[in-house]
């Protein structure tokens, strides 16, 4: 048995029901490979960005090249975006900059002030208390054009649920910004209520995502807004239409569908879902509406926002060019459906040319069986709509088979190949039974961290070691390239983001891998990047990442029951770089400012922290 297949052996063996019998642990037999203040946008959103020619592909960059991953600032550059029939350019740069190396240094600052609130609502015609950023689910789209600067004040008025909050800005890389990442007890303490704190970064990626807060499950609770950063694209359209927000709901809430989920030990099931934060439940409600104009292209950002759903989502009788996953641009592939997992983002074109067919069509966002649970699946729809009013489309969806996997077209336009690793670090995620409630651990430890006690606090005061229950996973060095190779022993899939960078998808698919002849197979010519990728059920996900940004990075599973129970870790990446990026004294007071808070009102941590 080879050095790597031991070493899983052995971890598989210390949790709990041992290896079960798995004939890959049998000495001599192994695997084979298998975001108010501002609301219009910047530059160019009413005129977007886009490429070169589909089928051509960008600047090659060897990732075994020689680099220096801090951005370097540049002269000052005003940029008025580009045109539907320039989107590749974006000002002196474009599609085929490598903007890991290179970004725009606009001297603009996007400046914006949200705010939490507690409110009554009713998304879906049936109202619920829920927790809201300047008083709408979603919450406003921060805009940004690549290269600005995003300066966000983000004040916590939760007097009503005393709920500490913060906001995390899905898919930013904080390169050299980790006191932004937005992640209590790893990068701040919990924001108290009646306090302000401002998050700024660098917009050196472009494209769509979300903002959303990481506290308990606030996320969920309607703490969450778009986030657009204008740049090319590869392909051309005539219109942006922005982001579409795709989210299952439930009528409960989720802190007590959680309790559920804990200790009947399953998910429970959604009683609904949202398009752009609306729908109709039985008479209640209203749909989301979309205009076309015949002729027209036009880009529209989807996001699953879901709490544990993973969606297939099309509109009927149209087809789709998808030219984004997440933040990487891609090589234009047209589909009639696209797969979207918790957390991720594609970039679509539409072009509007089935009038002859209809005037009104379903858009379609259809939780998958296998892992979403919803009473009313088949009634998450939008209006697309040609004529000036919208009615009752009579239309007909796609025919699809149930299933939970990302999409597998998915190649990048700046190509670049994996690095052989460094180190490779196994991560093994399984199911615990604590009393009466239901765990996920990973490496047979199920993630508990402190919210007043934060990873970054802990590394300036130089701690001697973390608890164990912190899963911290340290990478000192800088420039290494690492392989995260998870394992899912269990019937169930799981959305794996990761802050701080986007990974490399080196291998993905059913089955356990052991051997050390699958490390030496996996293909590392241009593959499938993004920041979150799909760990399918009893299978495996290989992720390559580099260590290029000081900091203390979560990676968890994006399904909000399981975050909350436990599915998480962090990578403390180049610690001794750490300490000159933040502001100490800050970051003391807030979390002094949270202490006295908990205090005060008796707050007790009922998650992991994350």
């Amino acid at each position: 048995m080879a050095p790597f297949t031991r070493a899983i052996c052995a971890l598989l063996a210390s949790l709990p029901g041992g290896t079960w019998k798995n004939p890959f642990c049998v000495p001599g037999v192994e695997t084979q490979p298998g975001k108010l203040a501002q609301t219009s946008p910047p530059s160019s959103v009413e005129e977007p960005a886009q490429s070169s020619p589909p089928g051509t592909i960008g600047r090659y960059h060897d990732e075994d090249e020689d680099e220096n991953h801090l951005i370097l600032p540049g002269i000052v550059e005003t940029c008025a975006g580009n045109t539907p029939t320039t989107r590749h350019k974006w000002c002196k740069h474009s599609i085929d900059t490598d903007y890991t190396r290179s970004s725009p240094t606009t001297g603009v600052v996007r400046e914006y002030w949200l705010e939490a609130t507690d409110v009554i609502l009713a998304p879906d015609g049936v109202s619920r208390a829920l927790t809201v950023i300047n008083g709408t689910v979603p919450g406003p789209t921060l805009y940004a054009d690549w290269g600005d600067i995003v300066r966000v004040h983000f004040t916590n008025s939760l007097h009503t649920s005393h709920n500490g909050s913060s906001i995390h800005f899905h898919g930013i890389k904080q390169n050299h910004t980790v006191m932004s990442d937005g992640v209590p007890s790893i990068t701040e303490c919990p924001l108290a209520p009646g306090k302000t704190r401002t998050y700024e970064w660098k917009a050196e990626q472009y494209g769509s995502s979300w903002y959303h807060s990481h506290f308990e499950l606030q996320a969920w609770q309607g703490i969450f807004g778009g986030l657009i950063i204008n740049g090319p694209a590869t392909a051309d359209y005539d219109e942006d239409l922005g982001s579409i927000f795709l989210n299952d709901w439930g009528h409960e809430g989720p802190v007590p569908m959680d309790d559920k989920a804990t200790i009947f030990r399953g998910p429970p099931i959604m009683d609904s879902g949202l398009i752009n934060g609306t729908n109709t439940f039985g008479n209640l409600g209203r749909r989301y509406n979309i205009a076309f104009e015949a002729g027209k292209s036009y880009r529209l950002r989807f996001i699953n926002a879901a709490i544990d759903s993973h969606f297939k989502f099309m509109l009927d009788n149209h087809e789709m060019t998808v030219i984004a996953s997440d933040f990487i641009p891609l090589e234009p592939y047209v589909t009639k459906i696209v797969d979207i997992a918790i957390g991720q983002r594609y970039d679509v074109i539409i072009k509007a040319n089935q009038q002859q067919v209809a005037d009104n069509f379903w858009l379609r966002a259809i939780p998958q069986l296998p892992c979403s649970l919803n009473k009313n699946a088949h009634n998450i729809r939008a209006i697309v709509h040609y004529g000036k009013q919208p009615s009752e489309p009579t239309t007909t969806g796609y025919p699809f088979l149930d299933k939970c996997q990302d999409e597998k077209e998915l190649t990048p336009w700046f190509a670049r190949d994996a690095r052989e690793p460094n180190m490779t670090i196994p991560i093994v995620a399984s199911l615990k039974i604590v009393g009466d409630r239901v765990k996920w651990s990973v490496n047979g430890t199920i993630f508990t961290s402190d919210w007043s006690n934060p990873t970054l606090l802990q590394v300036i005061d130089q701690v001697p070691s973390f608890k164990p229950s912190t899963l911290v996973v340290e990478v000192p060095d800088a420039e290494q390239a690492f392989y995260m190779v998870l394992y899912n022993l269990t019937p169930f899939p799981h959305p794996i983001h990761l802050h701080g960078h986007d990974f490399a998808i080196i291998s993905q698919g059913p089955g356990l891998l052991f051997a050390e002849e699958a490390i030496n197979a996996f293909t590392r010519t241009n593959p499938p990047r993004r920041d979150t990728a799909t760990l399918p059920a009893l299978g495996h996900l290989v992720l390559a990442i580099r260590t290029t940004n000081p900091g203390a990075w979560l990676m968890h599973c994006h399904i909000g029951w399981h975050t909350s129970e436990g599915f998480g870790l962090q990578i403390l990446e180049r610690a001794k770089d750490i300490p000159a990026l933040l502001d100490t004294e800050r970051l003391r007071r807030e979390c002094q400012d949270w202490k006295e808070y908990q205090s005060r009102f008796s707050i007790e941590q009922s998650d992991s922290g994350i």
